[in-house]
């Protein structure tokens, strides 16, 4: 996967390609998707959810450029293997995770404090965070995220926009999150992350 996929791809930060080469991808997914671990595609996780792929998360935690002193929150930890890439680079690390099912099978190896909690909602009772990842595509960030970043913290994820998926990273800017948009991406939707329903008469 590293020689073949993410190096060739754009993916160079050492840290990274270790933990990835030391991470089982396989140890994260269903019995029956062991054997397409590594294919570039997201995989299914049941009840409308699905794992990123491999480039996608690799790409999140690269533009992440986390620290060894960031104060770190996970959004949507599925079945835990970006928190077990990501919880070693950093100081702290949340992890929200919603459906118990998935939390419940995760090998999760003291990769991060996990709560139970509805994505759209963050974590506010450990902010402020100097990082964000959420592990999806967003198409409408609740504002309240930006309560949650600490001064020039940052933020990154997948966004959709009419059908088409991006990498994007955002920094906190006052009280607001600037986002920009990187490159188009395939990154599962995240249905708690969707734009409200407007009424026309």
């Amino acid at each position: 996967m590293i020689d073949s996929q993410l190096r060739p791809s754009g993916i160079t930060a050492d840290w990274l390609l270790d933990a990835m080469g030391t991470a089982p991808r396989e140890d994260y997914v269903a019995a029956d998707l062991r054997s397409v671990a590594y294919m570039d595609r997201s995989l299914p996780l049941g009840e409308g959810r699905a794992m990123s792929s491999p480039f996608a998360q690799a790409r999140l935690l690269q533009e992440a450029r986390p620290r060894d002193d960031d104060r770190a929150l996970l959004i949507a930890g599925g079945t835990g293997y970006l928190a077990a890439l990501l919880g070693p680079r950093v100081a702290t690390l949340d992890v929200v995770e919603p459906d118990a099912r998935l939390s419940g099978a995760c090998p999760h190896n003291g990769r991060g404090n996990w709560h139970n909690a509805p994505l759209e909602n963050g974590l506010p009772d450990g902010a402020p965070y100097d990082l964000i990842v959420i592990d999806g595509a967003v198409e409408a960030l609740p504002a309240d995220f930006a309560n949650q970043l600490g001064d020039n913290g940052r933020i990154v994820m997948g966004t959709v926009t009419r059908g088409v998926t991006r990498i994007a990273i955002g920094r906190k800017s006052g009280d607001a999150i600037a986002v920009q948009p990187l490159a188009e991406m395939g990154f599962p939707i995240l249905s708690a992350f969707a734009k409200p329903k407007s009424w026309s008469f």
